[in-house]
């Protein structure tokens, strides 16, 4: 049986999103860090194990019985006395190669047990309650982190994403599994930018850049690097990589700048964020992918030192084929002094504005939120506090 009928059923699923470390083994559905006390009055920890009866699509159906076994010592009263009105019986007994229980309870309630959420918290309940009367913070909802069920096809992630499951938005979130999604520079706001999309299922995450990740990179990225790192002088798409790696398998780094040269990779994706502040390059890029179809954002800020304090502007600029004749009047395409973006003053909440606002419309695009408005530019000017949609 496919463990990712917890992902496929609802009860299961519920049972994982409180907390509980559930997991499939051999056709068993386990429960494990279930509190209860033991003779001695010592409260331990065992596993409930149920059958799991399912259906050909490999969805768990209701319970076809309500015995449960148990891995661990018999759960006891407070007094550390055997809880009777769940015996059934002790003997070792192999549920399945390298599944061995040595208790079984019994508790059936008038009506069932209408799935196995109801029947497992049932006796979670009943074994737990005397643990918790001695130590309240006795509890089987850990959150501990759950790995990947595994399924046809394998997820992106090294681990499952429990906080969409939780939220159920996770068929909002599957609109952006199909996506191979490009960041070209990673700098402050590229940098952030990979730190939110690493959190999305997308298919394939590449990554852009030639430059190393050096030490004023630290102060304006996400994250906190070590000395020994920033020593090392790594190249910024293998360290995040590394970093991001441990997260998204789908993390591929591609250590160069792009150009005219070499942009068929960059083409063959179905979205690209664009973090580099070089005009005339960006210029002769947009001109391929518009060219190919493809939809991208530009992300820039101008920001300048004016008696003493910070002001400027954030800007995110999208690009599709629904509309382009924005585009060269809205991003700097001059790589000269008096370019309003040629000031290179970036801070990292900045940095993570811009990012945030990008993603916010990188995912708008594609039906995660909602879009009234359908800007293709927005500004958002520091001093004053606004947000400003244009292009829509």
């Amino acid at each position: 049986m496919s463990s990712s009928a917890l992902a496929r059923s609802p009860d299961l699923k519920r049972l994982r999103d409180e907390g509980y470390e559930v997991r499939i083994q051999s056709d068993h559905l386990l429960v494990s860090h279930v509190p209860y006390v033991n003779s001695r009055r010592e409260v331990r920890f065992g596993t409930l194990i149920s059958n799991l009866n399912v259906d050909p699509q490999g969805i768990a159906t209701a319970p076809n019985t309500h015995v449960v076994h148990w891995e661990g010592e018999h759960p006891c009263t407070k007094d550390g006395i055997e809880i009777a009105q769940i015996k059934h019986q002790t003997a070792d007994q192999e549920l399945a190669k390298g599944l061995v229980s040595r208790h079984s309870f019994s508790c059936k309630p008038p009506d069932g047990y209408r799935d196995y959420h109801s029947k497992m918290t049932r006796y979670i309940e009943m074994i737990s309650a005397p643990a918790r009367a001695i130590d309240p913070g006795a509890t089987a909802c850990t959150f501990a982190p759950v790995t990947e069920e595994a399924s046809e096809e394998p997820s992106v992630f090294h681990y499952v994403d429990t906080a969409a499951s939780r939220s159920g938005i996770l068929a909002i979130t599957e609109r952006l599994k199909p996506l191979k999604v490009g960041i070209i520079g990673l700098g402050g706001t590229g940098a952030y930018i990979l730190d939110l999309v690493a959190k999305t299922p997308v298919r394939e995450i590449h990554l852009f850049d030639g430059d190393e990740f050096l030490q004023h990179n630290a102060f304006r990225a996400p994250g906190a690097p070590s000395l020994e790192e920033l020593c090392r002088k790594p190249l910024k798409t293998e360290y995040f990589k590394e970093q991001y790696g441990r997260m998204h398998r789908k993390t591929i780094s591609h250590p160069t700048y792009v150009d005219v040269s070499n942009i068929d990779v960059v083409l063959g994706l179905d979205f690209v964020f664009v973090c580099i502040d070089r005009g005339r390059l960006k210029e002769s890029l947009y001109a391929h992918m518009e060219a190919r179809g493809l939809s991208f954002i530009d992300v820039g800020m101008g920001i300048t030192a004016e008696n003493g304090a910070l002001v400027g502007v954030v800007r995110t600029t999208l690009s599709t084929n629904a509309k382009r004749d924005h585009l060269r009047r809205r991003v700097p395409f001059g790589d000269g002094p008096d370019d309003d973006y040629a000031s290179n003053i970036q801070i990292a909440e900045l940095n993570m504005l811009n990012a945030a606002f990008a993603v916010l419309k990188w995912k708008k695009l594609y039906g995660v939120y909602n879009d009234a408005e359908r800007e293709h530019n927005s500004l958002f000017s520091i001093n004053v506090n606004q947000l400003l949609s244009e292009d829509q």
